[in-house]
């Protein structure tokens, strides 16, 4: 069994599908359409790509809209686009969960998973700021680069300069929110 990843403050332990790939990507999907339907979503308010391979290498990605809100989240760290599409819909379904349960306001749900239109875009920059290749996703490369160039650019330090260290402030956050 695959160790427990733990995303969004949630212990999810992945899934090594071996079959059916295209099948029980249909059903991920689906059941990303039912659970966010649980809080007020409409099918016409979530976009998800469905014309993926399910066994190879993808990124899975969903993006809902609400109150004028973009929400999106995906998950690339899986060997498969149907493991990747599981990772997505078990954050969902947990996060659901807890504004059914009252854990969570409507209000923290949106804010867990607003961001940008272009955030890939500006995960790529981030990379490429920590001087990072586009697929490093292990988050101990990424904090020691960043505590590697935080350190050498602090505005303390001789030669620190804080418009760049703010920068890497920023693309370490970036990178962070991603990936934990």
């Amino acid at each position: 069994m695959a160790n427990t990843i733990t995303l969004k403050g949630h212990n999810i332990t992945p899934l090594l599908i071996r079959d059916s790939y295209d099948r029980r990507a249909v059903g991920y999907r689906n059941s990303i359409y039912e659970t966010l339907k649980l809080i007020g979503f409409k099918k016409d308010d979530i976009d998800m790509k469905e014309d993926i391979n399910a066994y190879r290498f993808a990124p899975a990605s969903v993006a809902f809209y609400i109150d004028g809100h973009r929400l999106y989240y995906s998950y690339k760290l899986a060997k498969k686009y149907v493991e990747n599409l599981y990772i997505v819909f078990k954050v969902i379904d947990l996060e659901v969960k807890a504004v059914l349960s009252g854990e969570k306001t409507m209000r923290e749900f949106i804010a867990t998973f607003t961001e940008d239109k272009d955030v890939e875009g500006e995960r790529k920059e981030a990379r490429r700021l920590l001087g990072l290749a586009d697929d490093v996703t292990d988050m101990n490369v990424i904090n020691a680069k960043y505590k590697e160039l935080a350190k050498s650019n602090h505005p303390d330090m001789n030669g620190g300069n804080q418009e760049k260290f703010k920068a890497i402030n920023n693309a370490h956050k970036v990178l962070k929110r991603e990936l934990e």
